[in-house]
């Protein structure tokens, strides 16, 4: 058990069962084995742009068999569910918002295996993990839906799962704030960005 996080040694690899034994404060995540420690409280832009997209999916979602969670949440992302086992998985992240419609991914740990939808938030820290890193590792796992918010820029960029499995933009600008944007994977809903931005 580790109980101070300058106990790791950042340049080694760990895995999901290295990670179910650190008993520290401080909030990391794990991406291909390597810890990424997550960036201090965020900003309140960052919180209210988090609390408005929450509310508006929670809204659509309400009584539907599908949930949505906001940071602090682990994904776990690993081999296929028959042979996911802590000594084989060395992804574990905290996306700011996740959507699973597969309710038995769900457990009292997290969630165990790819949100249908995940959205996550720049901030100064985290924005090149996010574009590259996640955005990867997200497109691996087979994430159906990825959204990238740029706070400062009030833009957004919807990424969906093709075919492939490689992401493709909805559309090739950015939407911005005033915009509708729609969730592919929901049909009929639609995201009120001057609301997500006002």
């Amino acid at each position: 058990m580790i109980t101070d996080i300058n106990e790791l040694d950042f340049s080694k690899r760990y895995t999901y069962a290295d990670y179910l034994t650190w008993q520290f404060d401080e909030m990391v995540e794990l991406i291909r084995g390597k810890i990424y420690r997550m960036s201090p409280a965020p900003s309140s832009p960052h919180q209210r742009i988090s609390g408005e997209l929450h509310y508006q999916i929670r809204h659509f979602l309400n009584k539907k068999k599908c949930r949505v969670f906001h940071a602090p949440f682990d994904v776990i992302l690993g081999l296929p569910p028959q042979l996911q086992t802590p000594k084989k998985i060395t992804t574990v992240v905290q996306p700011d918002i996740s959507v699973i419609r597969d309710i038995s991914k769900i457990t009292r740990k997290g969630c165990s295996g790819a949100p249908d939808w995940i959205i996550e938030i720049l901030s100064k820290s985290t924005t090149q993990k996010d574009i590259t890193e996640k955005y990867e590792v997200y497109e691996h796992a087979g994430v159906k839906e990825y959204w990238i918010v740029h706070p400062n820029e009030e833009t957004v960029l919807a990424y969906t799962l093709d075919s492939n499995g490689a992401y493709q933009l909805i559309r090739q600008q950015p939407f911005v704030r005033g915009e509708m944007i729609p969730v592919s994977i929901f049909e009929g809903f639609e995201i009120d960005l001057e609301e997500v931005f006002s």
